[in-house]
């Protein structure tokens, strides 16, 4: 049995040099916990699009990531201009991006929908000008050696 641990990072609005840091960091854990390949995968598919959203969209924003033996719990709590229609956000190929961000190659509209699509559970709060919270979960299963 493992200790519950908890990993924090902080995220800069507008500064895509460190998109995907947090999501990186995470994964190096998971891997020297020996969790499955596949489930590696869709926690930092999604992990990578939330955080990609809070540089592209947020001020600023913190990642909390809390790992035990069954699962890993990630919450993006941003302050930012929030989301005015949830659900016509989760619509693929749905976004707000700026020019700008586009021409990076970010802000396709698929973010929601690409965690949405490799989560076990998803929440999403959002305040129109005050900021957002994505909260999910993905259990964990170990590598079989």
């Amino acid at each position: 049995m493992m200790e519950p641990m908890h990993l924090q990072y902080e995220l800069e609005g507008g500064n895509f040099t460190k998109a995907g840091f947090a999501s990186s960091e995470i994964k190096k854990v998971l891997k020297q916990l020996n969790v499955d390949a596949k489930t590696i995968k869709r926690i930092v598919v999604s992990s990578y699009e939330a955080e990609v959203n809070i540089v592209a969209h947020a001020y600023s924003g913190i990642i909390n990531a809390w790992i035990d033996n069954e699962k890993i719990v990630l919450h993006f709590n941003d302050k930012g201009p929030g989301i005015p229609d949830i659900e016509m956000a989760m619509q693929a190929g749905y976004s707000t991006a700026s020019p700008a961000v586009r021409e990076m190659g970010f802000g396709a509209g698929m973010g929601l929908p690409n965690i949405k699509n490799n989560v076990d559970l998803l929440e999403i709060n959002s305040e129109v000008n005050k900021g957002t919270l994505v909260k999910f979960t993905i259990g964990l299963t170990p590598e079989m050696n």
